[in-house]
């Protein structure tokens, strides 16, 4: 059998194989009134489409704990009623299609706040439905505003707004729920010394870094059903050599306080705290990472970066450098990526029933 069309199991969740679909940010959302980061029917067709193509979990986009969580005003959240029953829809769509429902919950901290990226994703102003972001330390990224220095108490309420937010995936029907600690995000930029200078248990070593990542999983952990995974999507590396920053080697530390604090799965990425990172590009350029946390740490890992043809991916799996490979910009290329993959590797198609009477064994 194919490696990359075997089930995994995590707890007691088995997911039906391992092309993931990586959380993308589709910013399209109302950005205020009734429906303010309520999913839309482009939410819905979006999503539905890559579990109908075979994917086998789905992760719905950085979906913001609070408002002021969310990377632009254009999110998903999942702070209130309206907003867990429209995400119910789609959790429901791509479970009907025999794909696991994932959603990454995030705060984006200092980087929040920004322009839709067609438009430049440069930071709006108040006038323009912006606000303060808020951050480890008084550090601006690029041409953001200072960000406020989050204080114990404001930590404390992140840490509960995570959990609420989880509670009310689950309640939506979600299976994943993922823990955003990556891309310069909040809990990104209190890992790394690039941007966090706090001198409180919030800074300083890498215990005092960690804290927050530790404690928004462990709260998540703590409302999520024993029986389901939590995943961590962790940025490996900030990319600045030469600098105080966050290292492969400090992500191997925290992969492993991670699954002492009840994660599962670590999807590791890279990159996202500074605009001046000296990043080497090429196919699966990240997987080296993935498979560093997975074979020190002994944790479950998901890869990604330019992973683009069956064989690769296959490939990735067989060499034991990561558990799952997720699929980003290849599958808005290619919804159906998992299918053509399944033929060209000589695995079974898991079609919809009403697509697969028509194309049967040629699909």
């Amino acid at each position: 059998m194919s490696a990359l069309f075997e089930p995994l199991t995590l707890r007691s969740l088995t997911i039906p194989n391992r092309v993931w679909m990586s959380p993308m940010c589709m910013y399209s959302a109302a950005p205020e009134g009734p429906e303010e980061a309520v999913a839309t029917d482009f939410h819905l067709a979006h999503l539905g489409s890559r579990a109908a193509g075979g994917t086998g979990l789905v992760m719905v986009e950085a979906t913001g704990v609070s408002p002021e969580g969310r990377i632009s005003p254009y999110d998903l959240g999942l702070w209130n009623d309206r907003q867990q029953q429209a995400l119910a829809r789609v959790a429901a769509l791509i479970a009907g299609h025999g794909a696991v429902p994932a959603i990454q919950l995030a705060h984006a901290g200092r980087k929040a706040g920004s322009r839709q990226p067609w438009l430049g994703g440069t930071p709006l102003d108040a006038a323009e439905g912006g606000w303060q972001p808020v951050g480890p330390s008084p550090l601006a990224f690029a041409a953001h505003p200072l960000p406020h220095e989050l204080t114990v108490e404001e930590i404390a309420e992140v840490v509960r707004s995570f959990a609420r937010a989880a509670e009310r995936a689950l309640a939506a029907g979600f299976r994943v729920a993922e823990v955003h600690g990556a891309h310069g995000y909040l809990i990104h930029s209190f890992l790394s010394p690039a941007a966090n200078h706090r001198t409180d248990g919030y800074g300083g070593s890498f215990a005092g870094r960690a804290r927050l990542a530790l404690e928004v999983t462990a709260a998540v952990r703590a409302v999520w059903p024993q029986e389901l995974p939590v995943f961590f999507r962790v940025s490996a590396t900030d990319w600045l050599p030469g600098e105080p920053s966050w290292t492969l080697e400090e992500s191997v530390l925290l992969a492993k306080e991670l699954a002492a604090a009840g994660a599962d799965l670590v999807d590791v990425s890279s990159g996202g705290l500074a605009p001046h990172a000296e990043i080497t590009t090429g196919p699966g350029y990240q997987v080296p990472f993935a498979a560093g946390i997975r074979a020190a740490a002994g944790l479950p890992v998901s890869a990604v970066g330019l992973i683009t043809e069956p064989e690769q991916a296959e490939r990735i799996l067989r060499d034991g450098h990561a558990d799952a490979v997720m699929l980003g910009r290849e599958l808005l290329r290619n919804p159906y990526w998992a299918h053509d993959a399944a033929r060209a590797l000589g695995a079974e198609r898991r079609w919809p029933r009403q697509y697969g009477f028509a194309v049967g064994s040629r699909g």
